[in-house]
């Protein structure tokens, strides 16, 4: 388990040096913003996608888990209290995007692919033969690591503007940076883990000790996630070169 633990934390650690995340401070207001509208169509794909999974999944422990994240994502069945997507979008709005942007923004190529290959992604692991820690794999690592991630990134631009006389205004980004994190490594996480990822983990941990092949099928399912990742952020890549000549 420490073995599949470094091999994530490499996998991290790849996604965290992406030149555009490393850079988010130097792009311009136009890219950066841009590059929120194009990431608002991945997050609005995010809950179909755990929709998806839920239908494939057959462990009993990882499918509780996943409805749990999920209905978390509307959080007020009144209708009273707004949706993690209206949070998302509050939060933009603070960051001076528009609602003209927003209105008249379009997915590119690239988003559109991205969200596409997520969804094949996804019905791939549950055609495998470990559907099942496949599944929790591809949900745990681009449904709330990486996310985590990069948000976290964002945030190093985002901050100045969301934290104002010591209050963080954040109801999206900042949030989901930090209950979406791996806290635990697969090898110490528990049943009292409180992060969506390590909750995922927990039961991830038992499935890959519970026979052969499992190490590899976790390990090309995190690659294959972080290739998502990767792709969407490279469309932005033209904006950094520009930024550096």
């Amino acid at each position: 388990m420490w073995e599949l633990d470094r091999f994530e934390d490499e996998l991290i650690e790849q996604y965290r040096r992406h030149p555009v995340l490393a850079n988010i401070e130097r792009l311009p207001e136009e890219a950066f913003a841009e590059i929120l509208l194009q990431r608002r169509f991945l997050s609005l794909a995010f809950t179909p996608a755990y929709d998806l999974a839920i239908d494939l999944l057959q462990d009993a422990e990882g499918l509780r888990t996943a409805r749990m994240i999920l209905r978390e994502e509307y959080p007020d069945e009144r209708g009273d209290t707004k949706s993690h997507r209206e949070d998302m979008t509050d939060d933009m709005l603070q960051l001076g995007i528009s609602r003209t942007a927003l209105v008249r923004s379009r997915p590119t190529a690239a988003t559109k692919r991205a969200v596409e290959d997520t969804f094949a992604l996804i019905a791939e692991a549950g055609d495998h033969d470990r559907s099942d820690l496949r599944l929790l794999t591809v949900l745990r690592f681009w449904g709330e690591i990486l996310v985590s991630v990069e948000y976290g990134r964002l945030w190093e631009r985002m901050e100045p503007l969301l934290v104002r006389d010591g209050e963080n205004r954040s109801r999206f980004y900042y949030p989901h940076h930090y209950h979406d994190a791996k806290k635990h490594a697969l090898e110490t996480v528990n049943v009292l883990a409180i992060s969506h990822s390590d909750r995922l983990g927990n039961r991830l941990r038992q499935l890959i000790g519970d026979g052969e092949g499992t190490a590899d099928c976790f390990k090309e399912a995190e690659q294959r996630s972080l290739r998502l990742k990767v792709d969407f952020y490279d469309q932005f890549l033209p904006a950094l070169e520009r930024v550096g000549s």
